[in-house]
């Protein structure tokens, strides 16, 4: 398959960083690092996962990941764009620096993002402008949980969870005393140049030393054509030939319809640094890690058609410092086979800059989150886990567009995991409690926010199993439940948010949301051959959506405070919705041609929503399929490619039709050194044709396309 998959329990319990360097087994972390630069295989992928061992053709939930050519390949400035083209991922496209992936359409709130098993500790679910603070080039695999695998990592993550694991705190002891790694990387569509290394050095038999760092900048982004729909260049042109209001700002209409090739105000500079350091002994580790994160970067213009719109190109400058500790200790058999702690502290600010480059508002978050994993001795065919998860944040907003008050949530989780492995049958468990508490402190003479304390209690379960049919395939059935507290966005949101181009109201009476979940999945892996297929339904009850209201609900919200409201009214709500879908993807081998294998892939994916009395939920990716043809060696590889994303007419009734759109690309990778196999260039052409191309699940579909053609190169060098 052209994609490496990870093999899951339904509910999985343990970081990523334990797959990266699973359980600390020796033996599996090099068959992990062989299969990274190895051509791509068309078995069954056999991957230590935690917290144990299980084939790909074992897993009960879609989940994939992506490492070594693939990822590099696919290696874009941001999460959303790099793991787009998985089955059952879109993203965000909220111009080119801020694309947060979006799992089986679920954003926001219900999608996890974080690097090496804990959050990011960022804003980027506060507003969808706001960029994830994780750096891909630093990436050394990237893993996707969808459905109710992703469960323990919290209930909000019912949509899934993307984990980016990187080398910060060394796992393992480098065999030469050192290891490096370095990447470099030039893209013609924003005329882009980023780099960025990592290294190791051993200091004695125990102690491991880490050092890492990288640079981004690039300019405007281009576009394959104009920045503007057909429907809103038409409305820009109406606009431009009505007589000027003499008591607005001036906006030139007919410019912005014209507005073409190039997407202005996306430009981007980003730098990260970070030190490590780690004891690695054959019964454990212990190890810490610093980061620093700074960037400034704009969002692309919402340009205004009509009279009486705003129109603002805003630049965010963002800085993240961040402490990390993991630690694991095996305890010698017994009940407890190991014990696994992993930690995150995070401070940081964004402010977003007026053109005059002041600071119109001010974003604040002080976030530390930690996990305690107790990994059970096997007991026959009996094995699992249980743990805690402890998260907390102090939140604050300031300046003209402080659409929340300031609030803290604090948030304990406990979770467990039980499987039986009776051969042929599999069957599992999991159940998580979590208690969570928000409370919102606004100042004293501002009473258009809410100023008290919610708590909850959320109860959530999964059960599954999965029975091979024959030794080749597996099918499996999952039944979970999920409760999730609503965020203190949902709750205490009550002013104008640009981001959005909305006023946004919460509501601090929500109950918790709930969902029953349904999933059936298909394994198939052959010689030559495979194929992974999942289809689900979500049933939700005081399901919480933004929907565009009344101006009325908003101004009398505002007007305790004395507030205008200039921007459209959307209220979140709670009701009742049904999620449903399929994703599924297949691979096989058609030729063998001297030392060239030649694969045929595809994959598909599709999802309707709805709520309940009210119709299609806003911002769901269309149903798209993606093709393509590789030939692989084990020097060179070639792809060519292409997707389909069809048609987006089921929308919410603020929303816009979304057009169709085919992108071709084609990809060529080389090792030119055979003594030097770590060292790979990658030549890649997207989007050849160079279309006019917009997500439905993009905020500013109508005002800011996708990349147009994209010539790129990258190259990767590891010693």
């Amino acid at each position: 398959m052209r994609r490496v998959l990870l093999a899951s329990s339904s509910l999985v319990l343990l970081p990523l960083s334990a797959v990266a360097d699973p359980l600390s087994d020796k033996p599996v972390a090099a068959e992990t690092e062989q299969a990274k630069d190895a051509p791509t295989q068309q078995g069954p992928a056999i991957i230590v996962t935690a917290p144990y061992r299980q084939s790909e053709a074992d897993v009960l939930s879609g989940t994939s990941v992506v490492t070594g050519e693939e990822l590099t390949r696919s290696l874009r400035p941001t999460i959303g764009e790099t793991l787009a083209r998985q089955p059952g991922v879109s993203a965000s496209s909220f111009g080119p620096s801020a694309s947060r992936p979006i799992l089986r359409g679920f954003q926001g709130e219900r999608v996890r993002i974080l690097t090496d098993g804990i959050g990011s500790i960022d804003v980027s679910n506060t507003s969808a402008d706001h960029a994830v603070i994780i750096d891909p080039l630093l990436a050394e695999r990237i893993e996707v949980l969808r459905g109710p695998s992703a469960l323990l990592f919290g209930s909000s993550a019912m949509g899934g969870v993307v984990n980016v694991i990187d080398s910060r705190i060394p796992r393992s002891v480098p065999e030469k005393g050192y290891r490096l790694s370095s990447i470099a990387t030039y893209g013609s569509a924003a005329n882009e140049r980023s780099v960025g290394g990592a290294g190791d050095v051993a200091v004695g038999s125990h102690l491991v030393l880490h050092a890492d760092g990288s640079y981004s900048k690039s300019d405007d982004l281009k576009i394959g054509g104009y920045a503007l729909t057909a429907d809103r260049r038409r409305q820009a042109l109406a606009s431009a030939a009505l007589p000027a209001d003499p008591g607005a700002d001036p906006i030139d209409f007919a410019a912005n319809a014209g507005v073409k090739n190039r997407l202005p105000n996306t430009a981007a500079k980003t730098w990260t640094a970070g030190a490590g350091a780690a004891i690695v002994t054959d019964t454990g580790t212990l190890g810490i890690a610093y980061s620093h994160y700074d960037s400034l970067y704009g969002v692309p213009i919402r340009f205004a058609t009509q009279p009486g719109q705003e129109q603002e190109g805003p630049r965010l400058s963002v800085v993240q410092n961040r402490l990390d500790l993991r630690a694991e200790a095996d305890t010698g058999g017994g009940f407890l086979q190991k014990v696994r702690l992993r930690a995150g502290y995070a401070a940081y600010r964004h402010f977003e800059l007026e053109e005059d480059g002041a600071v119109g508002t001010a974003f604040y978050n002080k976030g530390l989150e930690g996990r305690l994993e107790l990994v059970q001795a096997d007991r026959g065919a009996w094995r699992g886990a249980s743990g805690a998860q402890y998260f907390a944040r102090d939140f604050n907003v300031q300046g003209d567009e402080a659409f929340l008050p300031k609030n803290k949530t604090q948030q304990l989780g406990l979770f467990t995991l039980q499987q039986l492995d009776l051969g042929a049958l599999k069957a599992e468990a999991g159940l998580r409690y979590e208690f969570t508490d928000l409370s919102a402190n606004p100042v004293i003479d501002d009473t258009r926010f809410f100023n008290g304390k919610r708590s909850f209690q959320a109860l959530s379960g999964s059960v599954g199993a999965s029975y091979g049919v024959t030794r080749d395939v597996r099918i499996g059935l999952n039944l979970s439940h999920t409760e999730r507290a609503p965020s203190a966005e949902e709750l205490f949101a009550n002013g104008a948010h640009a981001g959005t181009e909305a006023y946004e109201l919460g509501n601090p009476d929500f109950r918790l949301e709930k969902s029953w979940g349904l999933e059936a999945t298909l394994h198939a892996h052959g010689d030559g051959y495979s194929f992974d297929a999942s289809a689900y339904y979500n049933w939700f009850s005081n399901y919480i959506s933004d929907n565009q209201t009344q101006q009325a609900i908003c101004e009398a919200a505002a007007a305790p405070s004395g507030r205008t409201v200039d921007l459209p009214c959307f209220q979140f709500t709670q009701r009742d919705a049904r999620y449903y879908g399929f994703e599924a993807e297949g691979s096989v081998r058609v030729a063998q041609l001297g030392g060239y294998t030649v694969n045929v892939d595809a994959l598909g994916d599709y999802v309707r929503a709805n709520i309940v009395d009210e119709g299609p939920a806003p911002r769901i990716p269309a149903p798209r399929v993606l093709g393509g043809i590789e030939a692989q060696s084990d020097r060179i590889t070639g792809r060519l490619e292409a997707e389909h994303v069809f048609v987006q007419n089921r929308t919410a009734a603020f929303e816009t039709r979304t057009a169709p759109y085919t992108m071709v690309n084609a990809t060529l990778s080389l090792k030119p050194f055979p003594t030097m196999p770590g060292t790979t260039l990658t030549l890649s052409a997207n989007n050849l044709f160079d279309v006019d191309a917009r997500r439905a699940s993009s905020y500013l579909k109508d005002y800011a396309p996708l990349a147009g053609r994209d010539l790129r190169a990258t190259l990767r060098f590891s010693l």
